[in-house]
């Protein structure tokens, strides 16, 4: 496996953007189909909302770190963060049947990503992480795309 990249970023919503820019660009590099290069943008987005929100409880100077590697023809995103461990059990996406604005972003993510396992960091440090795969040019099995999130 090679990394990529690894970014560390502020845990503000501003940041985002060009996060999502960056995604865009390194997914297109590795020879991403224009549909998984939006499956990727919408996933890491809402990977990282969630960790601003909920895990980091919208405190804006904390730290995200992305890390970007490549094992073949797939992507491995892996999201850390330093905030209290989760209980990963507990993370699920509310009740489709329950419409409102928000909360699908973990239904988003599973939907769009080929695979999804949420971990707490190892050797007892705080934090969490989230790895996320997508083969580069396999067929999504969603529909979802990117919309105003550039």
């Amino acid at each position: 496996m090679k990394r990529l990249e690894r970014i560390h970023l502020l845990s503000r919503a501003d940041m985002l953007k060009p996060l999502r820019k960056f995604v865009r660009v390194l997914a297109k590099k590795q020879g991403c189909s224009d549909e998984n290069v939006d499956s990727l943008v919408i996933a890491i987005n809402e990977a990282c909302m969630n960790v601003i929100q909920h895990a980091y409880a919208g405190q804006d100077n904390e730290e995200i770190i992305i890390e970007f590697c490549r094992d073949k023809d797939e992507l491995l995103i892996r999201i850390f963060d330093h905030a209290d461990m989760v209980d990963v059990t507990t993370i699920k996406s509310r009740n489709l049947e329950d419409i409102r604005p928000g909360g699908l972003g973990v239904h988003i993510i599973h939907q769009v990503m080929d695979g999804v396992e949420y971990k707490n960091k190892l050797s007892g440090e705080k934090g969490n992480l989230l790895e996320m795969r997508k083969q580069l040019n396999k067929p999504n099995k969603s529909r979802i795309t990117e919309k105003n999130t550039n």
